[in-house]
């Protein structure tokens, strides 16, 4: 079996292929726009992957600092140094989410054109009206 990342030529899509490619997009950005045959689909699960790669990793080590500095966090005298760690210890991760984000809004744009194409072409190849 050969598996192959390339793109079919693109072809009009119907509506309810539209609708897929965007339920696929709204779950795992990029993935509905590659099977649209849109190329902009690589980037958009490039990101989304390494985003949520990110937000994993950093957001585990998040919760490993947040619970060995369970004390510190509840005593009202040192907020801004509290505050100051916290950030250190969570920037990475919210990073995680902000790259996530991006590809998710980018392929949440693309699958409305996709939706808006296969208006399009649906209007097109239907009869005219009498």
């Amino acid at each position: 079996m050969k598996i192959s990342l390339a793109l079919d030529p693109r072809q009009p899509l119907s509506r309810q292929t539209a609708w897929g490619c965007l339920t696929s997009n709204l779950a795992l950005p990029g993935i509905g726009s590659l099977v649209a045959g849109r190329p902009s689909g690589y980037p958009q699960a490039a990101l989304a992957f390494l985003g949520m790669f990110l937000t994993i990793g950093f957001g585990g080590r998040f919760i490993v600092w947040f619970f060995a500095n369970w004390s510190r966090l509840h005593q009202p005298e040192n907020d801004l140094a509290v505050l100051a760690d916290m950030w250190r210890a969570v920037r990475w991760s919210l990073l995680g989410i902000g790259i996530f984000l991006i590809g998710w809004i980018w392929s949440l744009i693309t699958s409305l054109q996709i939706l808006h194409s296969a208006k399009q072409a649906e209007k097109s190849s239907s009869p005219p009206i009498i």
